[in-house]
């Protein structure tokens, strides 16, 4: 009549729960990224996602400081410029606006945290792609590899001790290593974005950078529906040097992130993107969802999937709470 096995004395206290859970979140697994802005002269926050800020350089340098005092893993920047052109040439300017920040956060905080920079031209071309243009219009994938490789050098000269190419070009992974070992620059590792998604959850992204695209990135970004090709796309990153790989989005790719954490031999991060975010800041405000149950449980859930590194909007204030539980 009775059960034989009752799983739930495994459940009956806090304590209990605590002593066997299976997946766990520390502040070192989370990356903060930021965005500052150049010619801001006071923080203004970006209305597609309540809570994320454009910095200026010293608001910038007071949420990373935030940020490793609560014992986040990592910094990731992205710069938005007053100007831009065709072919992005605000990104490879040792005084633009992320290398310029890159080297504020190195000055300020030497090696007690990971900078990572953002190796993409989008920000920087008045077109909004992620690379130099053909004449026909669409992305030249060759010649956008020789300005990743000048980015990449500006980037860990500035002080960068990780770039995150997240442009989707083929190749990108060994011309960038490529260029950074002949530089000289050895140390400065690369996470590889291999299975980034053509995703309508990049929307408020493109608020947060001021993106000048028109048009889609599907002829670049992977299409939704593929997982296999995920898969080919982090062994030939991996063949190429990669020293980390990073699925993109997360929640709606759990799958992927899974299947590439069983075949990874190098750190799996996933981007919890704005779309995510703003989703449960927007039904939370509603009184749909209890926030900060829905932000630890979304985070939960991709470290489960198998990423060891979750980029997420929220590092910051998780960490504080992961510290006070």
């Amino acid at each position: 009549m009775f059960p034989s096995h009752r799983p739930r004395r495994l459940r009956t206290t806090p304590a209990m729960r605590r002593l066997v859970s299976e997946t766990t979140i520390r502040p070192r697994q989370l990356v903060l990224p930021v965005f500052v802005k150049e010619g801001a002269t006071s923080p203004v926050e970006i209305s597609s996602m309540p809570g994320v800020h454009h910095h200026t350089r010293d608001s910038l340098r007071r949420a990373a400081e935030e940020a490793v005092r609560a014992g986040v893993g990592g910094l990731m920047l992205f710069g938005v410029p007053q100007r831009r052109d065709a072919v992005g040439s605000g990104a490879v300017d040792p005084d633009g606006v992320l290398n310029a920040a890159l080297a504020d956060l190195r000055s300020e905080l030497g090696d007690s945290t990971v900078l990572m920079a953002d190796t993409c031209l989008d920000e920087f071309t008045d077109h909004g792609h992620c690379g130099v243009l053909a004449a026909d219009g669409t992305v030249d994938n060759d010649a956008t590899l020789e300005v990743y490789a000048e980015m990449a050098v500006a980037q860990a000269r500035a002080g960068a001790h990780a770039l995150g190419p997240s442009g989707m070009m083929d190749g990108q992974i060994g011309v960038l290593r490529s260029a950074l070992d002949e530089a000289g620059f050895t140390d400065t590792s690369l996470i590889a974005y291999s299975a980034k998604y053509a995703s309508a959850f990049f929307g408020p992204f493109r608020d947060a950078v001021e993106s000048q695209l028109s048009g889609d990135r599907k002829t670049y970004q992977q299409d939704p529906g593929n997982g296999r090709e995920a898969l080919r796309e982090v062994v030939l990153d991996l063949a190429e040097g990669a020293d980390a790989v990073m699925v993109k989005p997360a929640l709606a790719y759990l799958d992927v992130l899974r299947a590439v954490a069983e075949i990874s031999d190098v750190p799996v991060a996933a981007y919890q993107v704005s779309g995510e975010y703003s989703m449960v800041e927007a039904a939370a405000r509603n009184g749909w969802i209890d926030r900060d149950r829905a932000i630890l449980e979304t985070l939960t859930s991709i470290r489960r999937a198998g990423a060891d590194v979750v980029l997420t909007y929220w590092a910051t204030e998780v960490a504080g709470w992961l510290d006070r539980d």
